[in-house]
């Protein structure tokens, strides 16, 4: 039990105003605003970092480490006609790959990062924070108040604020945005399934190593990395030697296309032909969103050391080799990577090649595991298994589900394709739709989260808009020559996404409208109107106020309910992670006598809801400190209006301490963070007595107050005890009469077969079967 010594040490460290209010179901702010704690930052080791630079290669940048396999291929498909068009295809990827991964995504776009975690639904996340933007109404003023949770305040005037206000002036525009998200990371995901099937290996030898490679993936990030960085390592290692030599060999007035006066020269000359050979030319840089979303499994550091150490020179080398040796040799564009090898290593290279070429598919099988796993915490996805794979890294993840439908997508389209360019046209389609996606959301997050002069927005806008949008108008005319792949592809998970989210919107919004009132509570008694049998009942709901639907259904149908009663809500936020000590809210809903809590669990998209015994134990802590602290604190506000009624500026700092600067019929006590789990804040209790003149009384009432305390303590064991009942909606959620046709299709047949085929809630929450209680419901949307 929390002593009043440890309670009054404490308040002499910190400044915490603890209101004490009398409403029956207040909002839960004043108690998250006690939770803040101070998150401090793990220091990574130089060798540490090293190594993570190290494992990052083989994770991060197979997908776009392998484009010097099949970039100059498709950006002359018909063969190459004059030389000089080889120098301005080279200046082109020499820029592209300057101006999009280095400087755009390694060194502006990876900034954005929502404290580690990367992807469009990252940034998304973000802009949630500093705009009501969600569309979800599920938002809370005790959200805000989490160590985790950061936000800037605006001006009135200023053009953050005004487009603050625009967004959130319409709900269409939230959908567009979420729209927006949505269709990036899908692209993401369409893109990566086809890195296997665009290298020339055997399609027999890809597909088993690709198996090989999917079959592995529960070992978890760490140790697949460990497999991979050594060969994507010695891969860079091998294309920058191979394009030194072939520089020295071949024609070193290549590098003159280091000048951005050859791209000028190059469109001049090209024309239309130019314009479109882009499409092949965009493949230097595919993989390059895959780096950003797989940011949850390595620091932003580790990545940007990987990149401008060994990637970048390594591909500007590789390019540059193969430009040179094809001004020698012209006719060899169909093969020039593996006509450039030095014979004396040409069959190591290979090797090494076609084991790069398919674990490459490693970066796209992280970032989605990253991208799925963010967006099951904003409703986006149906719910699937999620495991940690480390100890040491939380946000290393592995989906069995996702993990094998990528591998029969993979395997599909790699034994499907027959034609590398359609593969390389198909390719440059998704990645110019995601690269787009993510300069819009950026130029949100340049104004609302970092708050940039409209100038720097422009001067990051103009240029990106410029070469992605450019890059996107040639790729358009190449959706019909293989394009449609990854649009097809995007297209189902979209489907899959938005619908679900669409389901769970139109599902919370139900329950928001029938909500139980407080007044049938508190009309039905302490007994409920119902006889109260030994044991606890967690009602799980999506609501953090008021009484669920479910509560009222089940006590409409059953003539019993526990003893005591908590309505656990699990709720996701936009953020992150949530501290342990900041994980639970708890507060007592009507008199003491009902025995009824609320217990919110808040996680954040990096987070994962643990076992079931681990969970109960730290809410039954939650509570039971809840109770004890609840008792002190009428205790303390019933011997200050005692005090205050002799006019007396005594008191008891071992009892009950007070600031003898604040008057108001406010009690200042400190954060209780550094003692336990943070559960509690502010205090709901019932009336006490308004006038106590004597001391004696005080002293009287103080000992009745402890006496009910541990009566109250020991009720809730003998409850615990007796045993636990997991309370679950097994909901059915169909269209209402008179919807029109697509709704009814979406909610009646699309929305209900995500539900069947995904898990169910008792398998995410770890409800044992043997305590788990369905109640059936059919909500009318």
């Amino acid at each position: 039990m929390v002593s009043r010594e440890e309670i009054s040490d404490v308040t002499d460290k910190k400044n915490s105003v603890w209101f004490l209010d009398q409403k029956i179901d207040n909002p839960m702010d004043l108690e998250a605003a006690k939770l803040r704690t101070t998150e401090r930052e793990k220091k990574i080791s130089t060798l540490l970092l090293l190594r993570l630079a190290f494992q990052s290669l083989g994770v991060v940048f197979g997908d776009l480490g392998t484009s010097p396999l099949y970039v100059f291929y498709n950006t002359f498909p018909r063969g190459v006609s004059d030389p000089e068009d080889v120098i301005g295809a080279l200046s082109v990827i020499i820029y592209s790959l300057t101006l999009i991964p280095l400087i755009k995504y390694i060194f502006i776009v990876s900034r954005a990062n929502d404290c580690g975690q990367g992807g469009t639904f990252a940034l998304y996340s973000l802009l949630c924070r500093h705009a009501n933007i969600k569309t979800i109404p599920n938002q809370d003023r005790t959200d805000e108040e989490l160590t985790t949770y950061s936000r800037s305040v605006f001006d009135e005037h200023s053009f953050a604020a005004k487009t603050k206000r625009w967004l959130e002036g319409r709900r269409c525009r939230k959908n567009i945005l979420l729209i927006l998200v949505i269709v990036g990371s899908c692209m993401v995901i369409g893109d990566g399934i086809l890195t296997p099937a665009i290298s020339e290996v055997v399609v027999l030898v890809s597909v088993i190593i690709l198996v090989g490679l999917f079959s592995i993936q529960h070992h978890g990030t760490d140790r697949i990395s460990w497999l991979c960085a050594p060969i994507v390592f010695l891969w860079f290692l091998l294309i920058g030697g191979i394009g030194i030599i072939n520089i020295c060999k071949y024609d070193t007035h290549v590098l003159k296309a280091f000048s951005p006066i050859y791209i000028f020269r190059y469109f001049k000359k090209g024309g239309i032909d130019g314009w479109t050979s882009l499409g092949g030319i965009m493949l230097s840089i595919t993989g390059t969103e895959a780096v950003f979303a797989d940011l949850s499994h390595f620091p932003v550091s580790a990545i940007q050391i990987a990149f401008t150490v060994v990637v970048f020179p390594s591909l500007l080398l590789a390019y540059s080799g193969q430009a040179a040796y094809l001004i020698k040799n012209p006719d060899h564009v169909l093969d020039v990577f593996y006509r450039s090898i030095p014979e004396s290593i040409y069959w190591p290279v290979f090797l090494i090649a076609t084991a790069a070429a398919i674990v490459a598919s490693q970066a796209t099988i992280s970032a989605t595991f990253s991208l799925i796993k963010q967006a099951l915490a904003l409703s986006c996805f149906p719910r699937v298994k999620v495991v940690h794979t480390s100890r040491k890294f939380l946000q290393q993840i592995y989906i069995p589900e996702i993990n094998w439908v990528l591998m029969i997508l993979c395997v599909a389209v790699t034994a499907g394709f027959k034609n590398q360019t359609q593969i390389g046209n198909a390719s440059g389609t998704a990645v110019a739709v995601v690269m787009l996606v993510t300069t819009f959301l950026m130029i949100l997050i340049m104004i609302l989260v970092w708050r940039c002069h409209w100038t720097l927005v422009v001067i990051f806008t103009v240029p990106s808009l410029i070469v992605e949008g450019t890059y996107f108008s040639a790729v358009l005319f190449k959706v019909n020559q293989g394009g449609w792949v990854p649009l097809a592809i995007a297209a189902a998970f979209f489907v899959i996404m938005y619908v679900w989210h669409y389901g769970s919107v139109k599902r919370y919004e139900f329950e928001m409208h029938s909500k139980v009132s407080m007044a049938y509570i508190l009309g039905l008694g302490p007994s409920l109107g119902l006889v109260r049998v030994p044991g606890i009942g967690l009602v799980y709901t999506e609501l953090a106020r008021g009484v669920p639907p479910i509560f009222s259904h089940f006590i409409t149908n059953l003539p019993a309910i526990h003893s005591v009663v908590i309505f656990v809500c699990v709720k996701y936020l936009p953020v992150y992670t949530v501290p342990e000590e900041e994980r639970f809210l708890v507060r007592r809903i009507g008199p003491k006598n009902f025995h009824m809590f609320r217990c919110v669990a808040r996680y954040g998209y990096k987070d994962l809801h643990k076992k079931d015994d681990d969970f109960e134990e730290k809410l039954f802590e939650s509570l039971h400190l809840f109770v004890r602290l609840e008792y002190l604190m009428e205790e303390c506000s019933e011997s200050e209006i005692s005090l205050s009624g002799q006019q007396t500026q005594q008191s008891n700092s071992n009892e009950c301490p007070t600031n003898d600067d604040d008057n108001k019929n406010s009690l200042t006590l400190s954060s209780i963070v550094d003692l336990t789990i943070s559960s509690v804040g502010s205090i709901v209790p019932v009336e006490s007595p308004v006038h106590i003149s004597a001391r004696g009384s005080a002293t009287s009432s103080r000992g009745n107050h402890c006496q009910n305390e541990l009566n109250e303590v020991e009720f809730l064991k003998s409850c615990r005890a007796a045993g636990i009942v997991h309370i679950l909606g097994n909901t059915v959620v169909k269209a209402r009469r008179g919807s029109n046709f697509l709704k009814v299709i979406i909610i009646d047949y699309v929305y209900q077969l995500l539900r069947k085929m995904c898990r169910e809630n008792s398998v995410i929450f770890n409800v044992p079967h043997e305590s788990l209680l369905n109640v059936g419901q059919v909500f009318y949307v």
